[in-house]
Order: structure tokens, then sequence, then C-alpha cells
């Protein structure tokens, strides 16, 4: 039996289901719309569909080295017990040597690599037939050259840094600065690189909250604007030392900023050490948690 594109969007409304899944479906039944369906709920591709519009926040952040190629990625799930899993780790250590050995150009690529002849969408499919728990992977970054890599409370926070240098980056005391780096990262969350990797608006936005907060301030409300401005500029600083890394009091040596740590650190080596870029992944940032209400659910099953 025969279909059209207007029975694999009908099929994609019934069940939620991705169009290239309902047209396989139609494909395997011959065009039946009811054969179709209960081919989907079969595969577990309809229950997923469903349960994607569930908050997936917990999860864990795999950072690895492959070949020579930095990768880190956030794989969420919706509890922490499937989360801590070793099926769901398995998971995510395979989708970021995927990233580091396939360069996809972004997500939608992502799930379209294959390994083994499996893609990763369907890799993803597979572990929720198992668990039945809403999985996505959620965002990836992916550096070449020289990079350390750093995992904290076994996969909440993942963190990976680019340096510019002539060491190998196998160097013990280069990987053991990049981890401490890393580490600092991971503890104190920086904004920025450096001074000049804050935007323009960013400065200006910060200024104009920082002159509110003077004008609202008795003491500073009738300070001509020369000296306000300086002010401003002297709290700018701090706004660096606080939100770039390299301005950064080291943790680890509280006499010294993490730029100066480098500095330190490529002097003993003899080489040139620069730190070109860095990202930090936490899992669950920025997505809002489901809020359970025990309470409220109890009394709507007694009703």
């Amino acid at each position: 039996m025969a279909f059209t594109a207007k029975d694999v969007q009908a099929l994609r409304e019934k069940t939620g289901c991705g169009m290239m899944d309902c047209k396989k479906a139609l494909t395997e039944c011959d065009g039946n719309m009811d054969a179709a369906a209960d081919f989907l709920r079969e595969k577990g591709l309809a229950s997923q569909a469903k349960k994607a519009s569930r908050i997936a926040a917990e999860g864990t952040v795999c950072a690895i080295i492959e070949n020579g190629v930095g990768a880190v990625v956030e794989l969420n799930a919706e509890t922490d017990f499937v989360a801590g899993g070793e099926e769901f780790k398995a998971l995510a250590l395979k989708v970021a040597k995927i990233v580091a050995n396939q360069n996809p150009a972004d997500l939608d690529a992502l799930l379209k690599c294959s390994e083994n002849g499996q893609t990763v969408e369907e890799m993803v499919q597979e572990l929720f037939l198992k668990i039945r728990e809403n999985i996505k992977v959620r965002r990836f970054a992916r550096y070449e050259g020289k990079v350390v890599t750093y995992v904290h409370a076994g996969g909440k926070i993942g963190v990976m840094v680019k340096f510019d240098t002539e060491l190998d980056a196998s160097n013990e005391t280069f990987v053991t600065m990049g981890k401490n780096v890393a580490m600092q990262i991971a503890a104190m969350s920086p904004s920025y690189l450096d001074e000049a990797s804050v935007p323009a608006e960013v400065l200006d936005k910060e200024k104009e909250i920082l002159i509110a907060q003077m004008k609202e301030d008795p003491k500073m409300a009738n300070k001509p604007d020369a000296v306000l401005g300086k002010i401003v500029e002297g709290k700018i600083g701090k706004y660096y030392k606080e939100n770039c890394l390299v301005e950064q009091q080291f943790v680890m040596d509280g006499e010294i900023t993490v730029g100066k740590y480098v500095e330190k650190t490529a002097k003993e080596l003899g080489k040139d050490i620069k730190i070109l870029d860095f990202v930090r992944f936490e899992k669950g940032e920025g997505i809002e948690k489901r809020v359970d209400d025990f309470a409220a659910e109890v009394a709507s099953m007694v009703k």
C-alpha cells in the first residue's frame, strides 16, 4: 500500500515520533497507519517521544582526550539514579569519543554521526528502551592542539583548556599545570579568559549599574562625575579579577594570579605557555528542574 507525505505527517502527529521514524514505520507496514503506530510502540519510539518533553536536568559531563583531540559532552537524564549507571556513563564516553574523532559541526550533525553502523541518535534510543527515561545529548565542545581536561565530582563539572605552547602535551609538569588551571575553572567559574575577552556591551552595562548604585548612595550622590568615573574604573578592575580567568587569584596560591602561575611554570620549563581558550560545562546548569509536590500527588490519587 502506497503512502504520502500527509500520511507521514499524520502518523507523526499521532505518535509524536520523528519524521524519519514515521516514514520507516509506514514503509515496514505497507502504508497501514494503525500497524505503523503499533510498530513504533513496539520499538519504544512512541513512548520515547512522549517522554521527550519531560525535564532531563540530571546527567553527567564527560571530558576526554582522544588521539590528541579534546572533547567535552553533557548527557542528560531525568534522575541521578540513571545518571549514575554504568550504561549511561558508557554512552557519554562513547559520544565524547565520536565528537573527538568525527568533528561534528553541531548537535544535529552529532546525532547523525555513526559508529559500527549505529548513529548517536539510535544509541540514545537504545538506552531509552532499557531505562525508560528521557535522555538527551545537550551540548558538546571540541579542541585540537595542546589540551588538558578535568572532570569534577564524578561528572558534575567538566572542563577543557586549550594552550599555545611548544611543549609536548604529555610533559608531566605541563599536564599538572593544566589540571590545576582546569580545577581553578571548575571551582571559580570564570566567565571570560582575560580583559580583552569581555564584550564592550557587558562592560557598559556593568558601568551603568555601578553608577546607578552610587547615585543611590547619599555619600556618593554629590561627588563630581570625574570622581565617580575613577571609582567606577576601580570597581571594573575588581570585576576583571573576579570574572577573568588569568586575572583571578589562584586558589592554590593566593599570592599570585592564574596568569602569573602559568608564566611561572613556563619559566621553569623554558618554553612559552599561553591559555588560548577554555570551556566549562556543569550538568543541568540553566535547566529549570522539576519540583515534585508529593502532598499534591497523594491528594490527587485519593480523589
